[in-house]
């Protein structure tokens, strides 16, 4: 691979090799199924098929919150799609986002099945259906909504940018790594200037603003993205670092940081979610141990 000083593009980008780096085998300039492979369907109104990536922990988040106001009718079925093994790209997954981005959502509760897509979308639809963790009145409703779309617009600079160049991209690029880093920096200073006259990131309350920002930046400061704190020096960021640990306290919030997950501790990682009970007994641990004792 040429190193950066050296390439030159040409007049017209063609795809003639692999582009490398940790996502290379499912990275590819078209969009469409790859193949046949229909989702599965639950007894549940709420279909959601995604991973435990920051964008999917959005959802599972938002819908074990809706859960614990006692809202029933939030009740889901979470399935996994294995991202690394293009499962987004079934015929199935497309139907449902034609983006083959986790994670998407299926409403199956009214006559007609309704599909969500992209994260943030989904958090509003949510709010708007349950009535919940969005204020009404117009001055926070536009706070709420603006913080929101901030974080749908910044983290591609932080996981697309700084988390590529810095953790996934086959060579380090100084000019890249120093780029996004500049810019992530910047947007933690945002956050923690926002967080110093604000208790939540909206204003006094906690919202989907929250929600969707703290699987990337309270995640970030608290050393869980690309191995990155000491670079970063997250620690500075006291406002961010106390927001984010009011936030893991959040029994919800714990709850739905497990669904979809697929990596560190077992006892953290229910793979697939169709059950309030099945944290107690179908995460990773449990199910390991079961298999032990069986054979």
């Amino acid at each position: 691979m040429a190193s950066s000083s050296e390439y030159v593009p040409p007049k017209v980008w063609t795809w003639n090799k692999p582009s490398g780096g940790r996502f290379a085998n499912i990275n590819r300039p078209i969009a469409g199924p790859t193949h046949d492979r229909e989702l599965p369907v639950g007894r549940h109104p709420l279909q959601l098929y995604s991973l435990g990536t920051p964008n999917g922990v959005k959802v599972t988040v938002m819908l074990e919150e809706l859960l614990a106001l006692g809202r029933s009718s939030a009740e889901y079925d979470a399935w996994l799609i294995k991202i690394g093994d293009g499962e987004q790209f079934g015929t199935g997954f497309v139907r449902a986002n034609p983006n083959s981005k986790i994670p998407a959502l299926v409403d199956r509760s009214g006559p007609t099945p309704i599909r969500v897509f992209e994260s943030g979308a989904i958090l509003l639809y949510l709010a708007e259906k349950f009535g919940e963790f969005l204020p009404t009145e117009v001055g926070a409703r536009a706070e709420c909504l603006s913080w929101l779309f901030w974080q749908m617009g910044s983290a591609p600079y932080l996981g697309g940018g700084f988390g590529h160049f810095y953790a996934y991209a086959p060579e380090k690029i100084e000019y890249a790594i120093d780029r996004f880093a500049m810019e992530v920096k910047r947007q933690l200073d945002v956050l923690n200037r926002r967080l110093a006259e604000s208790e939540y990131i909206a204003g006094g309350i906690y919202t989907i603003a929250d929600m969707a920002i703290f699987p990337w930046y309270g995640w970030l400061a608290k050393g869980w993205l690309y191995g990155a704190a000491e670079f970063l020096s997250v620690q500075d960021y006291k406002n961010v670092q106390r927001w984010a640990d009011a936030l893991l306290e959040r029994p919800a919030l714990k709850r739905g940081r497990m669904v979809n997950r697929t990596y560190g501790d077992l006892s953290g990682q229910l793979h697939e979610r169709h059950d309030a009970g099945d944290f107690d007994s179908k995460t990773q641990d449990k199910l390991a141990a079961r298999l032990v004792e069986t054979s």
